[in-house]
């Protein structure tokens, strides 16, 4: 519970960069830093913010970066970017959440 109201609390800056067919996906915060890195449509492993080893995939479907995690929790973060913000939902079995972010 604590973690979920310091989470709140922060506001991160988040980038995605292209470099060939490879995806850098940063999450900067004054609490902690993760970054993930993909080519679409290619399984990787990933270290989830909780400290959780998981298979991922990510896709894009028009403006929305999907991204699917298998493990024991399977959760799904659609990330949909416009010209001004981005809406990220994350979906774990019966919980959902989002958290909007203003472009700078």
């Amino acid at each position: 519970m604590v973690l979920r109201k310091l989470g709140n609390s922060i506001s991160p800056t988040v980038e995605l960069l292209k470099n060939g067919d490879e995806y850098t996906f940063n999450t900067l915060s004054t609490f902690k830093n993760t970054t993930i890195k993909f080519k679409l449509g290619e399984e990787f492993d990933e270290e989830t913010v909780d400290g959780r080893m998981v298979k991922s995939v990510c896709t894009f479907d028009g403006n929305k970066l999907i991204h699917e995690q298998k493990g024991e929790k399977p959760t799904t973060i659609v990330r949909e970017f416009s010209a001004t913000d981005l809406t990220a939902t994350m979906t774990a079995g019966n919980a959902k959440c989002v958290r909007y972010y203003k472009a700078v």
